[in-house]
């Protein structure tokens, strides 16, 4: 889902796309002559692996999001969660899936590893 930024208003718009299971529901408004606000939930349910003992399973996401979207060159080292959009496009898509790939990058315990101390060794 594209969205041209100057298509972006004061008013906030309804936003809602799904990939790979995952939903972003929100709404997004502008917020400055070159600023758009994206608040939103991502919600669902994602197939991750366990880094500890490399069991598959699923994990149900239920976050808030929450990104200032710029169409220039931003010069605000102190927010993070900031997106620019060069181009004058905001890509929906992209944001979901960078978000989707965050999750999928960070560290996973099933629930039989979570919290264990036990020292695992697995032979193959």
């Amino acid at each position: 889902m594209k969205i041209f930024f100057e298509k972006v208003g004061s008013t906030p718009r309804p936003v809602e796309l799904e990939v790979q299971g995952v939903s972003l529901k929100g709404t997004l408004e502008k917020s400055g002559y070159h600023h758009a606000l994206l608040d939103a939930v991502v919600t669902g349910e994602l197939p991750l692996v366990c880094d500890r003992c490399g069991t598959s399973y699923s994990r149900q996401i239920d976050m808030p999001l929450k990104l200032t979207l710029s169409d220039r060159v931003s010069e605000d080292k102190d927010d993070l969660d900031i997106i620019e959009f060069l181009d004058g496009v905001i890509d929906v898509a992209y944001i979901l899936q960078s978000e989707i790939n965050a999750i999928e990058g960070a560290f996973h315990y099933c629930d039989d590893c979570d919290g264990s101390d036990e020292a695992l060794e697995i032979e193959y």
